[in-house]
């Protein structure tokens, strides 16, 4: 089902809230001061996703170096998934991306990600390689990741 959402740019301000849902999402979450210390280097981009409720529901960090994009993190509220909010974010950081320039965004996602490997191969990523043992399972020890591609601008 999906809901109406809300992209906007992210900012120092937003880093606590950013790293819970990170914590919530993921086995090694990342510290409100990681966040708020990424937020503000040069070539970070980051926006947060709002629903109805104005909480955020969801964030993508991307860090640019001239015309390529590599996805740091993308988080969404695990009660608040298969909605939209990742696609809408992800679409939204595609178009701004686009705007400066850049041509092509990679990423490395957990092969036992379905839904986020489903949902990258519905916005155009296609796959480019695997690193064996890139992260750490609590419940499975390690796991590989995939690596994608899309391309931005043609």
């Amino acid at each position: 089902m999906s809901v109406s959402v809300t992209v906007r740019q992210a900012n120092s301000k937003d880093a606590d809230e950013i790293a819970k849902l990170h914590a919530r999402c993921f086995a090694r979450g990342w510290t409100a001061r990681e966040f708020a210390a990424l937020l503000i280097q040069d070539g970070v981009h980051a926006w947060v996703a709002a629903t109805d409720d104005n909480a955020i529901d969801g964030f993508a960090v991307i860090r640019t170096v001239l015309d390529e994009a590599e996805i740091l993190t993308v988080a969404v509220d695990p009660e608040r998934r298969r909605g939209g909010i990742g696609r809408a974010l992800l679409i939204h950081a595609f178009a701004e991306l686009d705007k400066n320039g850049v041509a092509r965004c990679f990423l490395e996602v957990a092969q036992d990600n379905d839904a986020a490997l489903g949902l990258y191969r519905r916005l155009g990523f296609e796959v480019t390689g695997k690193r064996a043992n890139y992260y750490a399972n609590p419940s499975q020890g390690r796991v590989d990741a995939v690596t994608m591609t899309r391309i931005i601008a043609k």
